[in-house]
C-alpha cells in the first residue's frame, strides 16, 4: 500500500480526528502480579522465571500483589482520578499462545481508579485530557519468532513475563490530533517516573501505547468508525502512525470508501499502518467474575496513606520553577523532563550558596550538562552538585570566564577532579586588575592601527578588540571590564 498522498492540514480541514489512547505499563514490583515469581526476568534464559501460578496450571490459585495495587491507586490520585470502596476481579477471556490459562485476569466494570484527567503542554497551547480507567491486570508472555531446523520460521513462548503486574490506562475519546496523543504520553511516562509507579520504558516493552483513531466530518457529534493502531515503540512513532492514519482514513472517506474496524500495526521503516485482524469488542471477551479473588476492599485511609507518600508531581514542579525561580516556561519543562536534570538542579539549589541563581544553574544543567547527558551518560553522572555550585560560584564573582568555565566543566566531568584542582592546574583564575587589563588593551590597540581606524570611520569593532584581549589572556580576562576599558581608550584616541 502507498502512502496517502493527502496532507494532515488538508485532511484536517474536513474531519475532526477522535482519538482515544490506551497505555499498558508494567509496574515497578519484586514480584509478580499474582505469585511470587521475580520481575527481575530482563536477560534471563527462557522459562526461568515461572511457577504453577503464572504459567496457569490447574488447581493453581492467585494471590493480589499489594505493591502493584498502590501503584494503581497512586496514579490514580496523581492524574485526580475517584477510587470506589470496593473493586472486583474478572476473567476476560480469549486463546492465544501467550496466554496460558485462555483467560486474563484484569478488571472490567469496577476498576481500581476512574475519571481522571492530565493536563499538558502543546505547541497551540494548555491540554487536558480525561481519563476513563486505570486497572490493574496481568501481563501475558512473549512470543519469539525465529528459524528452526531447515530454516523454517518457528514460534516460541518465554512464560517469565507471564503474569507481571499490569496497568491499563485508558482516556476519554479526547485527543484531537497526533501531536497531542505524542504529548500525552510523554507527560503520563513522566509523571508514572515520578511517582515511582513504572520505569515506563518504551523501547524495553514497559509502556506500550495504543490509539483508537477515527475521523468525523466537522460540525457533526457521531463518531466515525475507530481504528486501533498497535507496535508504536517511541514517542515519534506515536506522532508519525496517527497522523499517517489520520491522512489515510481522509482519503478512503473522500473516495467514498467504507471503514472497516481494524487492528493495524505501525511498521516503522516504510512508515505506514498495516492490517492485522478485525477489532474485537468488549463483549467478545466474555467478561465474568474472578471466582478465585475476592473484591478488593480501598479503605479511605489507605488512599490518605498512598497520598501522603506522593513526591511533587512534574506539573507541580514546573509552576513552582516558574513562579519561586522566575525559570521560563520551556526551562521548567526542559528540567523537569529530565529527572536527572531535576535531581542536579535542586542539588545545586541545595548547597544554599548565596551567589549561585537558580537561572544560572538552570541554564548550566539544561546547556553543558544535559548536552552531555546525551553524548556520555557516565561522564554527566560524574558531576558533582557541590563543584558545579563552586563553578557557578566563581563564574558568578567574575574569579572565572565562561570560557574557561566551560572547559573546567569538561575537565570535572571527564575525570572527576575538583574544580578548585581543575582551575588552579590550568591557570584559568581570571584576571579582573584594572592596571594589568589596561595594559593589554594599549598592546591591542597599537598593534591593529586599521581596526583603529575602523572605529573613527563609525564601524564597530569594539568585539574585535575584546577577542584580542581575550586571546591574549589565554580568556582569563573579565570580558566586562575589557569592554569598558577598550570603549574608553578609543574614545580617548578619537579626541
Amino acid at each position: 500500500m502507498t502512502a496517502p498522498s493527502m496532507t494532515v492540514s488538508a485532511a484536517l480541514e474536513r474531519y475532526e480526528p477522535v482519538i482515544g489512547i490506551e497505555v499498558h505499563c508494567q509496574l515497578r514490583t519484586e514480584s509478580k502480579m499474582f505469585c511470587a515469581c521475580s520481575t527481575a526476568y530482563d536477560g534471563a534464559a527462557p522459562n526461568t522465571h515461572v511457577c504453577p501460578v503464572c504459567l496457569g496450571l490447574p488447581g493453581a490459585l492467585p494471590t493480589i500483589n499489594r505493591a502493584a495495587v498502590e501503584h494503581v491507586l497512586a496514579t490514580g490520585i496523581a492524574i485526580e482520578a475517584s477510587s470506589p470502596e470496593k473493586t472486583r476481579w474478572e476473567r476476560k477471556n480469549y486463546f492465544y499462545p501467550d496466554l496460558p490459562k485462555g483467560y486474563q485476569i484484569s478488571q472490567y466494570e469496577i476498576p481500581l481508579t476512574a475519571n481522571g484527567r492530565l493536563t499538558f503542554d502543546t505547541s497551540e497551547g494548555p491540554v487536558t485530557i480525561g481519563i476513563t480507567r486505570a486497572h490493574l491486570e496481568e501481563d501475558t508472555a512473549k512470543l519469539i519468532h525465529a528459524a528452526g531446523p531447515g530454516g523454517r520460521r518457528v514460534s516460541l513462548v518465554d512464560f517469565n513475563r507471564s503474569g507481571a503486574p499490569l496497568m491499563e490506562i485508558v482516556t476519554d475519546p479526547d485527543v484531537r490530533s497526533a501531536e497531542q496523543a505524542r504529548r500525552y504520553a510523554e507527560e503520563l511516562q513522566l509523571l508514572l517516573r515520578a511517582i515511582g509507579a513504572s520505569d515506563a520504558d518504551m523501547e524495553r516493552g514497559q509502556m506500550r501505547v495504543e490509539a483508537n483513531v477515527s475521523l468525523r466530518a466537522r460540525g457533526t457529534e457521531a463518531f466515525g468508525t475507530r481504528v486501533e493502531v498497535k507496535n508504536m515503540n517511541s514517542f515519534r512513532s506515536v506522532e508519525r502512525a496517527i497522523a499517517f492514519e489520520i491522512e489515510r482514513q481522509a482519503v478512503a472517506l473522500d473516495a467514498g470508501e467504507t471503514l472497516s474496524q481494524d487492528t493495524r500495526g505501525w511498521d516503522e521503516d516504510r512508515g505506514e499502518t498495516y492490517v492485522m485482524r478485525s477489532k474485537e469488542d468488549s463483549h467478545d471477551y466474555r467478561y465474568f467474575p474472578e471466582p478465585d479473588l475476592p473484591p478488593l476492599r480501598v479503605e479511605a485511609a489507605w488512599l490518605d496513606e498512598i497520598r501522603g507518600r506522593l513526591p511533587e508531581l512534574p506539573s507541580a514542579r514546573r509552576t513552582r520553577y516558574q513562579e519561586a525561580f522566575e525559570l521560563s516556561a520551556y526551562d521548567a519543562q526542559v528540567l523537569v523532563g529530565e529527572p536527572d536534570a531535576t535531581e542536579l538542579f535542586e542539588a545545586v539549589l541545595a548547597t544554599g550558596s548565596r551567589s549561585v541563581e537558580p537561572k544560572a544553574a538552570a541554564n548550566w544543567v539544561t546547556g553543558p550538562w544535559l548536552a552531555l547527558h546525551k553524548t556520555d551518560a557516565d561522564a554527566a553522572s560524574r558531576v558533582d552538585a557541590i563543584q558545579l555550585a563552586d563553578l557557578l560560584e566563581r563564574v558568578a564573582c567574575g574569579d572565572l570566564s565562561r570560557t574557561n568555565a566551560k572547559e573546567v566543566f569538561a575537565e570535572h566531568a571527564s575525570t572527576g577532579a575538583s574544580v578548585a584542582s581543575v582551575v588552579e592546574s590550568k591557570g584559568f583564575l581570571q584576571i579582573s586588575d584594572t592596571d594589568e587589563l589596561g595594559r593589554i588593551v594599549d598592546e591591542v590597540i597599537g598593534a591593529n592601527p586599521k581596526a583603529v581606524d575602523d572605529f573613527r570611520a563609525g564601524k564597530p569593532v569594539i568585539g574585535f578588540f575584546v577577542g584580542q584581549v581575550m586571546k591574549a589572556t589565554r580568556g582569563q580576562a573579565n570580558a566586562a571590564i575589557v569592554q569598558d576599558a577598550v570603549r574608553e581608550k578609543l574614545d580617548e584616541g578619537a579626541r
